[in-house]
C-alpha cells in the first residue's frame, strides 16, 4: 500500500512526523506537506502561480519527504502526480480538532477530500490541543487502531478521525450540525494598530452519537463522510411538489 501523508500545519509540525511514523506500519510512505502553515485554508487550490517542491529540511527517519509552496489540496494533487499509484492519503495529525461545522474550513480534511476527488481513499486525523503540543507517543496506539479499522475497508472512502487528549474507546459517529456563534474579537497590536480575531463557539450541547459528543466524552471519533452535498430530504420534497421540469423562456 502506498500512503501519501500531508497536513495543513506545515512540514515542521510534530503531528505530521507522528502520523508518517505510524503509517509505516501499513505500507510505503511518502510525505508531501505545505512549506508554511495553511490552517483553515479549506479546499483552496493554487491556480495563479506555479507550484514547486523541495526536499524536507527536517529528517523524517528515513521517510522520503518534501515541502510544497501550496495548500494541502495542492500537496495531494502534486504528490500523487509525482508518486504514481498512490493508494491512500493521510492528512494530519492536526494540532486541533476538526469537528462538526469546522469541517467546512478545515485544511486537514481538504487534503483527504482532494484524495477522494482523485480516486484515492482519504483519511483526516486531528487531535485536541491546549497550551502544550499533544503527546503523540501516548496517542500512537489509538491512532494505529483507528487506521487499522478504516484502511482496509473498501466501503470507506472519506473518513474524519478526531482524538481527545486521553482516548479510551473508539466510536463510529456522525457529524454534529449544531450551529456555531461566529465571534469577532478585537485587539490592539504592539504598534497600536487595531486587529481582529475570528473565532466560533457552539450554541448548543453536542448531540449524542456525534463527533463532538464522542470527543467530549473521551472517545476517538471516526466519521464516514461523502463529497455529495445534496440535501436528499429537500430534493425529495420539492420533486413531490414540483415533479415536472420548468422551462425557462428568454
Amino acid at each position: 500500500m502506498r500512503i501519501l501523508v500531508t497536513n495543513d500545519d506545515g512540514i515542521y509540525s510534530p503531528g505530521i512526523a507522528a502520523l508518517a511514523r505510524i503509517a509505516t506500519k501499513f505500507g510505503e510512505v511518502r510525505v508531501v506537506a505545505p512549506d508554511v502553515e495553511q490552517s483553515s485554508m479549506g479546499h483552496a487550490i493554487t491556480a495563479t502561480r506555479p507550484l514547486y517542491y523541495k526536499k524536507s529540511p527536517i529528517n523524517f527517519e528515513g521517510i522520503e519527504a518534501y515541502k510544497v509552496n501550496g495548500t494541502p489540496a495542492d500537496c495531494v494533487a502534486l504528490g500523487s502526480h509525482l508518486w504514481d499509484k498512490t493508494d491512500v492519503v493521510l492528512s494530519g495529525i492536526n494540532l486541533g480538532l476538526n469537528l462538526g461545522n469546522s469541517m467546512w474550513h478545515s485544511g486537514t480534511l481538504a487534503g483527504a477530500k482532494q484524495a477522494v476527488l482523485l480516486g484515492m481513499k482519504g483519511i483526516a486525523v486531528s487531535t485536541e490541543v491546549g497550551k502544550r503540543d499533544p503527546d503523540f507517543n501516548a496517542l500512537e496506539a489509538s491512532v494505529e487502531k483507528a487506521l487499522d479499522l478504516v484502511l482496509h475497508d473498501p466501503e470507506l472512502s472519506l473518513i474524519n478521525i478526531n482524538l481527545p487528549k486521553n482516548p479510551t474507546e473508539i466510536r463510529w459517529t456522525r457529524q454534529s450540525v449544531r450551529q456555531y456563534d461566529g465571534r469577532v474579537v478585537p485587539g490592539v497590536d504592539p504598534m497600536g494598530r487595531k486587529h481582529y480575531w475570528f473565532t466560533v463557539a457552539p450554541l448548543e450541547p453536542a448531540e449524542e452519537g456525534t463527533d463532538r459528543w464522542a470527543v467530549e466524552n473521551g472517545f476517538v471519533s471516526i466519521t464516514p463522510l461523502r463529497l455529495d452535498l445534496t440535501n436528499e430530504a429537500e430534493l425529495k420534497a420539492i420533486l413531490e411538489k414540483q415533479p415536472a421540469a420548468h422551462q425557462v423562456h428568454a
